[in-house]
């Protein structure tokens, strides 16, 4: 599926909508797997190459966000020699924690969308901010607030769930 940008090389607003639904859509799988509900998309030329939600249940494994799974997934779409993901956009529900803004990083993903902030580990400025400008050879763009109340409602939704299901 291929989106035009618009004169400064942006995706037009609905276009940032569309993949952001698409992100939201992954966020919905991880319910269904009792994940927390956190979905990312990553784009290259206005085509969604990967797409994933947090595993970390499912996997047995800490570092299964879904930031991480697509980056690795993006990353073997691409074959770039360096591992890098170059003309890159990441759309994901919610603020990056530090490990998945480090990943980022390292993967030269250029732009970041969100939706939510994220109060307890967010890295692009809510708890840390891991872009200050001068840290890194590399910077990140970062929008935040991409559906950003839809993005929310699907968190707590699910912790108002679980803290249901404790108190029964």
């Amino acid at each position: 599926m291929f989106f035009p940008e618009d004169a400064d090389g942006q995706p037009k607003p609905n276009l940032k909508e569309h993949f952001m639904r698409e992100a939201l859509r992954q966020a919905q799988r991880a319910i269904e797997k009792d994940e927390v509900p956190i979905g990312v998309v990553i784009i290259h030329k206005n085509r969604i190459i990967a797409k994933a939600f947090n595993q970390t249940l499912l996997l047995k494994d800490p570092t299964a966000h879904a930031e991480m799974i697509a980056i690795t997934q993006a990353a073997e779409h691409l074959q770039h020699s360096s591992g890098r993901l170059l003309e890159t956009e990441l759309y994901v529900t919610v603020e990056p924690c530090p490990m998945c803004m480090g990943a980022i990083i390292q993967a030269r993903i250029p732009k970041v969308f969100y939706g939510a902030a994220n109060e307890k580990y967010g890295a692009c400025g809510s708890v840390v901010d891991l872009l200050k400008a001068g840290r890194w050879n590399h910077t990140v763009q970062v929008e935040k607030g991409v559906l950003a109340a839809e993005a929310a409602a699907l968190m707590q939704g699910f912790f108002r769930s679980k803290r249901a299901k404790l108190a029964e």
